[in-house]
């Protein structure tokens, strides 16, 4: 941005927001402004309510004088609400702008019910949520959705997603902004969805490994889906599908009906979902992938057993997948996350992978847990609202 003498007040939040300029006289350098337009851009930050004075910063001249005082980005002056959805549960919360959950609710809710009525409910829980962190609905400005499916991100809209039965092109972000609205009187605010493997990576990545420059995250439950972070963006492919590794074909699994309607996918014999099938097949209650969860917490032999061997077969595909983007690190999530697949997936990954394509991976499981798609969902509304351009279109209707 240096020597761009047109930047703009949006671009001069970005900069603060990374930190790359944190004082008046650094937006400068940065930018080429003079002093006074740098004040009046910096003027339209502050009425808005988005930057705030920090302390001053070390005194740079021989000479000394008076400290520099460092410009902050203001994560209180709003709030995100997030949701992040499975086939049978749900999580949700409000969040700070900085990302840190301020109220938070999971319970049972089924992906296959419908859109109507989750996301009724979904809304439900917001307006109760903002009530015990103590926030109102006018403070809210945005909501991000992460959904166990493909999205067209530019619409808002899953794509024939194998396990979300009557969301196909449904107008996701309508009717969770008039959800939202109902319970709360809120006005309508933007909503942003995104699958919930492409939101855990992000978060994951955000919060824990934010030098690595090629992330691979693999959610492992219901169904099998990656999520995949270049450069510190989502990589999505052309129309969301990048990804979706559950439903490439393994030859063990050639007999094994898919939920996608196929026969041979990856999720048919490797998922949370196929153990849990395998298990009930021998007599041991496991209904999801969930129910795996808990018996895998708890040791249960077989359990183990299986996960190792699902470990083994998605490792095997994850040997493609790591010669093809050379990431640094590659984190296992999701019900299925734990030592004994863990172990299955190393076995085979570095069995089948080049050296040269694991020499500096780092293969390990996630950090944030359940709350990942609620941080990655949270930080992705986050972006979208205080990028430059979308900045600016906000301060023009805030009328600074």
């Amino acid at each position: 941005m240096t020597g761009r003498a047109q930047a703009s007040a949006g671009e001069l939040l970005e900069l603060v927001r990374s930190r790359r300029a944190v004082t008046r006289g650094a937006l400068q350098q940065a930018t080429g402004l003079s002093r006074a337009t740098v004040g009046q851009r910096l003027d339209r930050l502050f009425r808005a309510g988005w930057l705030r004075e920090g302390a001053g910063g070390p005194v740079d001249s021989p000479l000394g004088g008076r400290p520099s005082i460092t410009l902050e980005f203001d994560d209180e002056h709003a709030v995100v609400l997030a949701a992040d959805l499975d086939t049978r549960h749900a999580r949700a919360a409000v969040l700070s702008l900085s990302g840190q959950i301020l109220a938070e609710h999971s319970g049972v809710l089924l992906v296959e019910d419908g859109p109507d009525a989750v996301l009724g409910e979904v809304g439900r829980w917001f307006a109760e949520l903002l009530e015990k962190a103590g926030r109102g609905a006018e403070t809210v400005c945005g909501i991000g959705l992460a959904v166990p499916g493909p999205v067209d991100t530019e619409t808002g809209r899953v794509v024939q997603p194998p396990i979300m039965p009557g969301w196909d092109g449904y107008d996701i972000r309508g009717r969770l902004a008039r959800a939202l609205a109902a319970h709360t009187g809120a006005d309508a605010v933007p909503v942003l969805v995104d699958n919930d493997a492409n939101l855990m990576a992000y978060g994951e990545q955000r919060t824990g490994y934010p030098d690595c420059s090629a992330f691979v995250l693999v959610k492992v439950s219901t169904g099998i889906g990656a999520g995949v972070v270049v450069g510190g963006s989502v990589f999505r492919g052309i129309d969301g599908g990048a990804g979706d590794i559950g439903h490439i074909r393994v030859p063990e699994g050639a007999q094994a009906l898919c939920r996608c309607g196929s026969y041979g996918c990856l999720a048919a014999v490797a998922s949370g979902g196929a153990v849990a099938r395998r298990l009930m097949e021998a007599g041991v209650p496991a209904a999801s992938g969930s129910d795996v969860r808990d018996l895998l917490a708890s040791g249960h032999p077989e359990a183990v057993g299986l996960a190792r061997e699902a470990g083994r077969r998605v490792g095997d595909v994850l040997a493609t997948v790591v010669t093809l983007l050379n990431p640094g690190v590659l984190m296992i999530a999701g019900d299925l996350a734990g030592t004994p697949f863990l172990t299955g997936v190393r076995e085979l990954l570095y069995q089948r992978a080049l050296p040269r394509s694991t020499a500096h991976l780092d293969v390990v499981t996630a950090r944030l847990g359940e709350r990942a798609g609620l941080v990655g969902a949270g930080a992705m509304v986050v972006e979208h609202l205080y990028a430059p351009e979308r900045a600016e279109e906000r301060l023009r209707a805030l009328g600074v």
